[in-house]
């Protein structure tokens, strides 16, 4: 009979201590994962994974290692231990890892309410298909799609469980389920590519199977006969799509750890303006049926709502305890961990205040420059905030769509694109990252 993740969790703790070990986390991942994926009306590639992984995190003083298996017999958790024990031995001391303390642990959270996993039954492989014949078809059916390179439906479900020797000890399980196609418009040198797809914890909220292929048949015919745009300075609209890679590079920055290195370009920015005064940063983890969502973080801490940015102001770091310490700073509960290494600091679902505008209507506001709705390569320098990426999108002109672009390079500084972002109102509200459309006046174009 299979063990529970209780207890192998305990199992694990039990064994770090026989071993030598003077505090420990244990953590139990396990879970099922499906994918179908067809092509020209016909199956192509069906793929399942089972399994359980096991990982041990033992302190020895200021000293500590992670140590991790797939094997859950008892004699193979012993020998897992006795390794964590002696590589932490061996290990550099850091005054700064360690537990929580009893205070800080999440007590009995409501896991029921964040809705993280579908209750519905498990999707039959045939259903899968279904969903991915039928966005293939829908993109096929699109005039001037020549091509569906690929139409896949997925489901997964997973399950995380964390003890530690300070008491804590909880666990939740998680629902995927996903639709997505890729569809070729053209020929040969003229051949363009986009996609689309969609990805719920419930199986009742994701979008038509046929609506994403469609979606992404069109899109694809649309980038056909792109070209260069002429190289110069133009206001530049991040399409709903891509504007969320921004705030990337903003949560990045603001993560404890590149501050604690040094090499983060926010690192003098606290308390200062990063945004317009009118926008906010705001990180809820308590979302429910968001994938981003999670009750307690990798260290058992709870996770609550806090504002990254508040009125454009920088109001802290994402903060585990050891980034928390090495700053003198409390930790925010946003540690994020694998069974092989330890936690480190990450951030959750964000949501940035959304404009009183249309995308169109800032569209067009800007009169001529460019709609970016795809982003290749970066080049971010992680010290100053210089950025520079390659893009494809559209041409602006007169406030409407021209024509569209391709092979261009977008560059600025990310200290002056954020402070003076121009939200739209066009955000999905069910994306673990809530940003709409974001338009940023005066960045560099290299094309023509």
């Amino acid at each position: 009979m299979a063990q529970s993740p209780e207890s192998l969790a305990q199992q694990m703790l039990d064994a770090a201590r026989k071993a030598g070990a003077e505090a420990a986390d244990a953590m139990v991942v396990g879970g099922t994962s499906v994918s179908i994926e067809v092509r020209e009306g016909k199956l192509e590639q069906a793929e399942r994974s089972e399994g359980m992984d096991l990982g041990l995190r033992v302190l020895i003083g200021t000293r500590q290692a992670n140590v991790s298996i797939s094997d859950s017999r008892p004699d193979s958790i012993a020998m897992m231990a006795e390794r964590a024990v002696a590589m932490a031995k061996e290990a550099p001391e850091d005054e700064h890892v360690g537990l929580a303390e009893a205070s800080q642990l999440a007590q009995a959270p409501n896991i029921a309410a964040l809705e993280l996993s579908d209750p519905t039954a498990e999707p039959a492989p045939s259903m899968l298909q279904d969903d991915a014949l039928s966005a293939e078809e829908a993109a096929q059916s699109v005039a001037g799609v020549t091509q569906v390179q690929t139409a896949t439906g997925a489901y997964s479900q997973s399950s995380v469980f964390l003890a530690a020797t300070n008491g804590f000890a909880g666990g939740y399980a998680r629902t995927s389920r996903a639709i997505y196609a890729t569809a070729i418009a053209g020929a040969g040198d003229a051949m363009e590519r986009d996609y689309d797809g969609d990805g719920r914890v419930f199986q009742s909220d994701l979008r038509d199977a046929t609506d994403i292929g469609r979606s992404a048949g069109e899109r694809a015919v649309a980038r056909l006969n792109a070209r260069k745009p002429e190289t110069g300075a133009y206001p530049v609209l991040f399409d709903e799509r891509v504007s969320s890679s921004l705030i990337g590079h903003l949560l990045a920055a603001s993560n404890g750890a590149m501050v604690a290195r040094g090499s983060s370009w926010l690192r003098e920015k606290l308390g200062q303006q990063v945004l317009p005064e009118a926008l906010s940063l705001i990180e809820d983890p308590l979302r429910p049926r968001i994938s981003g969502s999670r009750p307690f973080d990798a260290e058992g801490l709870p996770t609550q709502r806090r504002a990254i940015v508040e009125n454009g102001v920088l109001t802290g770091w994402t903060l585990d305890l050891a980034n928390g310490r090495k700053l003198g700073m409390p930790s925010t509960a946003n540690a994020a961990r694998g069974v092989s290494g330890p936690p480190s600091p990450s951030s959750w679902n964000v949501a940035l205040t959304q404009g009183g505008q249309s995308r169109d209507a800032l569209l067009k506001d800007m009169g001529r420059g460019l709609l970016v709705t795809s982003l290749i390569g970066s080049t971010i320098n992680p010290n100053t905030g210089d950025y520079s990426r390659g893009a494809a999108g559209f041409w602006i002109e007169n406030g409407v769509v021209s024509h569209p672009v391709n092979e261009c390079t977008i560059a600025g500084n990310l200290h002056d694109m954020l402070r003076n972002l121009i939200p739209a109102n066009d955000a999905r509200g069910y994306l673990s990252r809530v940003v709409p459309s974001l338009l940023v006046e005066g960045m560099t174009l290299a094309g023509n």
